[in-house]
């Protein structure tokens, strides 16, 4: 196979096209290899699938939280919500011998004609990264509270692909700027805060849109919570198009869309204690990773071990760009804490506050009212697939409450679940642990 894969390459249609571009077909074919070769016989569907991989014989290794990079739609199109232009070869270029010859020149001119390929409408570029989300619903960590035995992580999601590795590249470049403007004062009052380093874990800068979330009596005697009489700066409008995405990629639901959200700028060593967010917040909410991997630990009873050091039952990965939603018990029973990064760091935390907690004067985002999901056929595909077990899930249990690391996928089909879906399957008792009534 290694030497058919190799000849395939030599292929002189290949050869018209440049290595990143192999990279790029694969890439989109492979993601439509299920759909291609549908109603194809087992030894034609083997063909079309040797096919499709012959054309980039040394694709990127995959890991299950990997660096992203970028998608073929990236890379081919250019991204209207984030008026970014990736820049990547698009154009096939040939040469044609013109005779130029005239009465004071016998000389060919070489004319480079341009063949643009054709490109797929924005609706379905964003179609097709949609569906190549990869969602995890699975967290399993059960712990002992109040004497009755709780998955702590119930209600937790984690979301890979939601953003691309060029649109991350924007909005920590837009997170810069704004750290720029608060450190001179451009910002307004309260909207950024930078306390001052004073030991490992403590000086990370925020900056708060919407609302201003205060996190300890301060020097004017407010207690913690949305303070009512301070305003901050309103949400950004690159902020709305990350919380559009949200709602129409099924990340949040139509009716929790977030009206506030705060950046944390993490410098080596900077964490967040163990904490529970408070309810002057509703759930669920969602905190996104920039810059740098990281881990966040949860666990009911949490410990410090030192300074920007904390032990928890459960430890997961936030990938690049991934999207951690926190409901349930994830939200409410389980504390969360990040400690200290080994590297720079960015998150951005959205979150949409109580109503009667708003602060005097707040006006709602009209940009930000009537979001609706994308709709997709989920129904047309079961059924012309069928249920299909995934075997490269697994979960991870410790029915103690010791340390679990989180690791795998949803299914396809988990992934594609409509709500009203996922609440029939969620009733059906997997093991004796789903029978156990969960505690508050």
């Amino acid at each position: 196979m290694v030497d058919q894969t190799h000849a395939t390459n030599k292929d002189p249609f290949l050869l018209n096209y440049n290595p990143s571009e192999h990279r790029i077909a694969s890439e989109f074919l492979g993601t439509w290899l299920p759909y291609l070769s549908r109603d194809l016989c087992t030894n034609c569907a083997q063909s079309l699938s040797d096919r499709i991989r012959s054309i980039d014989p040394h694709p990127e290794a995959n890991s299950n939280f990997e660096t992203p990079r970028m998608s073929w739609a990236d890379m081919a199109q250019e991204d209207d919500d984030f008026d970014e232009v990736v820049h990547e070869q698009k154009n096939k270029k040939f040469n044609v011998v013109v005779d130029a010859s005239n009465s004071n020149s016998n000389s060919s001119e070489v004319i480079q004609v341009v063949a643009e390929k054709p490109t797929l409408p924005r609706e379905q570029r964003e179609y097709i990264r949609f569906m190549n989300v990869r969602r995890k619903k699975d967290f399993i960590c059960f712990e002992r509270v109040h004497e009755k035995l709780v998955n702590i992580l119930e209600g937790l999601e984690l979301h890979m692909g939601i953003f691309s590795a060029a649109e991350q590249k924007r909005i920590v470049s837009y997170v810069a700027s704004l750290q720029e403007m608060g450190r001179k004062g451009e910002l307004r009052d309260r909207t950024f805060t930078a306390p001052q380093k004073w030991m490992r874990g403590k000086g990370r800068e925020t900056i708060q849109f919407g609302c201003c979330y205060n996190y300890a009596v301060d020097r004017d005697g407010n207690p913690p919570g949305i303070l009512p009489r301070v305003m901050v700066d309103p949400i950004p409008d690159l902020f709305k198009v990350i919380i559009r995405r949200l709602i129409k990629w099924h990340v949040l639901p139509p009716t929790c869309v977030p009206d506030s959200c705060i950046v944390n700028i993490y410098e080596e060593g900077d964490c967040i204690p163990p904490h529970i967010d408070s309810h002057d917040f509703l759930r669920p909410f969602c905190t996104i990773s920039f810059l740098s991997e990281c881990n966040i630990v949860f666990g009911s009873n949490m410990k410090i071990v030192g300074r920007g050091e904390f032990d928890g039952s459960f430890t997961i990965p936030l990938p690049l760009g991934s999207v951690l939603v926190l409901n349930g018990n994830g939200a409410d029973v389980a504390k969360h804490c990040v400690p200290a990064v080994p590297m720079r760091r960015i998150s951005i935390t959205f979150r949409r506050m109580d109503p009667s907690k708003r602060p005097f004067g707040y006006v709602p985002e009209p940009d930000l009212q009537g979001i609706q999901p994308l709709v997709y056929e989920v129904d047309k595909e079961m059924k012309s697939s069928g249920p299909r077990p995934n075997r490269h899930m697994k979960r991870h249990k410790d029915r103690r409450g010791g340390r679990t690391d989180a690791m795998g996928y949803a299914t396809r089909s988990d992934r594609f679940l409509e709500p009203r879906q996922l609440a029939q399957s969620s009733q059906r008792p997997a093991n004796r642990w789903s029978k156990v009534k969960l505690g508050s």
